[in-house]
């Protein structure tokens, strides 16, 4: 029998499949299929920082409506403390109640101030880490890169001033150099790295003209960069990697280990193929090591990392003009007209 156990943020897993923070999450009937279905762990969908200030403004507008109603009555409401944020909490608490599996929760916050606050209060629902999640998608012109990495580093340290659970850092790939912005978050204490977010892409409709905003599903491919990013990082960073983004199946799984990961998280697989896909993700995964002769993950993790590989370019520029200069190849599979 396969033994399948890894780690994620420094807590053992019974194997490296991850429900990543998505509204499933957020029922505690599917997070029991989740468990059902062999899941090793769940992130609880993300807690936004529009959630909290915007929650909080339109609580004290619906309260201030019915202000100076009556001369002798200022407040027709007592003061009272929003309760939206509560409620998260409250449900967040109830998930990690509701399932054995290790429930991480997931904080995307906007000022730097709100990060720790709100990184202590998740602390107290019994999760088993927090996932910082970075996600940051400029529109500014002034922003510069290096401010924002500064502060994302600080967030980490004063997070982990406050919280005695692990925290890793889910990352955006668009900064001039992803590996140098880890190995500073590495440094800072992170215990684990989520490789990669999805950004806010909208779309248009040119029938009428405005703004769209579909789903953003990933697509099989989308796996490649994260799986580049694993295998650089194996044998670099202490703390675990974890990739995402486009693994759709067992053997994906395999690709993401191989070069280095130590864990997968995956959402779009479920939203298309069902909570029960995670199932055959798991078979097929013992299938592949069965057939390749591994006994455990720690037997191939890694070993198509740049760390383990004799040839020195499989991650670099060279891979790139060798595919240019065989270009030929590709029409073979295609028509040309």
């Amino acid at each position: 029998m396969s033994i399948l156990t890894t780690k994620y943020m420094g807590i053992e897993l019974k194997n490296p499949l991850i429900v990543g923070a998505c509204n499933l999450s957020a029922d505690s009937q599917h997070l029991q299929k989740m468990e059902q279905a062999g899941a090793a762990a769940v992130v609880y969908k993300s807690l936004f920082e529009e959630q909290i200030q915007l929650e909080n403004y339109q609580f004290d507008q619906e309260m201030g409506g019915y202000n100076e109603r009556n001369a002798e009555m200022l407040h027709i409401f007592p003061d009272l403390e929003h309760a939206g944020p509560k409620e998260y909490l409250y449900n967040l608490e109830q998930a990690v109640k509701s399932v054995s599996i290790p429930v991480f929760a997931s904080l995307n916050a906007v000022y730097d101030e709100t990060w720790p606050v709100w990184a202590s209060k998740l602390e107290k629902t019994g999760v088993a880490g927090i996932e910082l999640n970075f996600y940051h998608a400029s529109d500014s012109f002034e922003e510069i890169e290096q401010q924002l990495i500064a502060r994302r580093v600080g967030i980490i340290r004063q997070v982990k001033q406050v919280v005695k659970i692990p925290v890793a850092a889910k990352l955006s790939p668009y900064y001039a150099n992803p590996l140098n912005v880890i190995k500073q978050m590495d440094e800072a204490g992170a215990n684990g790295f989520v490789l990669f977010n999805r950004l806010f892409q909208p779309d248009i409709d040119v029938d009428r003209e405005e703004h769209i905003y579909p789903y953003n599903l990933s697509s099989p491919d989308d796996h490649r960069l994260a799986l580049r990013y694993a295998g650089l990082l194996y044998g670099n960073v202490n703390g675990n990697v974890c990739s995402s983004n486009g693994i759709y199946d067992g053997r994906d799984v395999v690709r993401m280990l191989l070069a280095g990961a130590d864990t997968v998280q995956v959402v779009s697989t479920l939203y298309k193929h069902g909570i029960q896909h995670i199932a055959r993700m798991l078979t097929d995964l013992e299938a592949w090591m069965n057939t390749h002769g591994y006994h455990s993950l720690s037997d191939f993790r890694g070993r198509l990392s740049q760390k383990s590989l004799k040839d020195p370019f499989a991650y670099k520029r060279s891979q790139y003009v060798d595919i240019l200069m065989k270009s030929d190849k590709i029409f073979r599979n295609y028509p040309v007209i």
